[in-house]
């Protein structure tokens, strides 16, 4: 989960599109698997508030993200992570697919998960304590399926199949789930930049068909 990020706007050329959009699935990688960094925090309050991909779509709720960042400090936000994702016991909004597609945690969707990342030549690092269908784990096979090397499973097909299948059926409850949450001010607007960038993949992906 250490995904490079520069939140800056690109040029309107394919690849810098491609890039922006690994960036961002990196952003919201690491916003969901922990507090956020000083540096990253730092880095979005002096971020351009133009959307960081080509498309109008994302520029307002990328604008509200950006002053969601500026209007709170670094512990208020670390606060806030803890109280709706961390405690001990029940947290007070899930992160996990099974959650939201089985209502359960380790059920049938995270098995279904396991064996698509292997058919990907993936696995959950020793390091990582999460099972494989958290938020941010998924953000960053995302990632890995636009930036990286290998072309045979890092393409716009890999990415379509693995986004329609253990992404796009739950993501928007979740983020709703957030959204609605009384305690949630900086990741209400976290939800809203992903609902957006969901939307905005599952387009470019139906045009793929």
């Amino acid at each position: 989960m250490s995904a490079s990020v520069s939140l800056t706007q690109p040029g309107s050329s394919a690849l810098d599109e491609e890039t922006a959009r690994a960036e961002l699935y990196g952003v919201l990688s690491q916003l969901y698997y922990a507090p956020p960094s000083p540096e990253l925090l730092s880095a979005l309050r002096v971020a351009v508030t133009e959307a960081p991909m080509e498309g109008g779509f994302l520029q307002e709720p990328w604008q509200q993200l950006v002053a969601a960042a500026r209007a709170q400090d670094d512990a208020a936000i670390a606060a806030e992570y803890d109280r709706l994702f961390g405690g001990v016991g029940k947290p007070e909004v899930f992160v996990y697919a099974s959650h939201y597609l089985a209502g359960f945690l380790n059920e049938k969707p995270l098995a279904r998960l396991r064996t698509s990342l292997d058919r990907l030549g993936l696995a959950r690092g020793d390091t990582m304590p999460e099972t494989e269908d958290h938020v941010a784990y998924l953000c960053e096979v995302m990632r890995y399926l636009i930036a990286g090397d290998d072309m045979a499973v890092c393409n716009l097909t890999a990415q379509r199949d693995f986004f329609a299948e253990h992404i796009q059926p739950w993501l928007p409850a979740m983020c709703n789930a957030l959204e609605q949450h009384p305690a949630a001010s900086f990741y209400a607007a976290v939800a809203r930049l992903t609902r957006a960038f969901a939307a905005v993949d599952t387009q470019g992906f139906d045009m793929l068909d």
